[in-house]
């Protein structure tokens, strides 16, 4: 049997990904890996980025700090190969603004740097895991 026909008739939808946006190195290099990962597949990318907004501060965010994450975003989005929709959630904290964003159950994919401590993004990719979300963490 062909290992590359294994699967293929019990999956025929699309595949979509969650992108965290961390910063835009880690992010730039963990939506390459997407695209080398699902190569063949019908895969799309949801690249979401949390603003956090202080607790005493309104939710409304300045114009000029919001069109920059999105400008940031709509450039990450058109180098990548894979179809990206990029959005900024506007929350009181990351683990808040993603919780938002994600549908049930979701596939994310995240990435951080090896350091001899825990992440902050290993711990969100912990907190993921125990809402429900299937979550890959690539060591960059």
């Amino acid at each position: 049997m062909d290992p590359g026909q294994l699967g293929l008739e019990s999956f025929s939808g699309e595949l979509e990904l969650v992108i965290p946006h961390i910063d835009a190195e880690t992010t730039r290099a963990v939506l390459c890996k997407a695209a080398a990962l699902t190569a063949g597949l019908k895969a799309k990318v949801l690249l979401v980025a949390v603003q956090c907004v202080p607790f005493p501060a309104d939710l409304r965010l300045s114009a000029s700090a919001h069109s920059f994450l999105v400008e940031q975003l709509m450039q990450m989005a058109e180098e990548c190969h894979l179809p990206v929709n990029p959005q900024v959630v506007l929350a009181r904290s990351i683990q808040d603004g993603l919780r938002f964003a994600l549908n049930p159950e979701s596939t994310v994919l995240m990435g951080t740097r090896r350091h001899l401590w825990r992440t902050s993004e290993e711990r969100l990719a912990r907190l993921l895991v125990d809402d429900g979300h299937n979550v890959a963490l690539l060591h960059l």
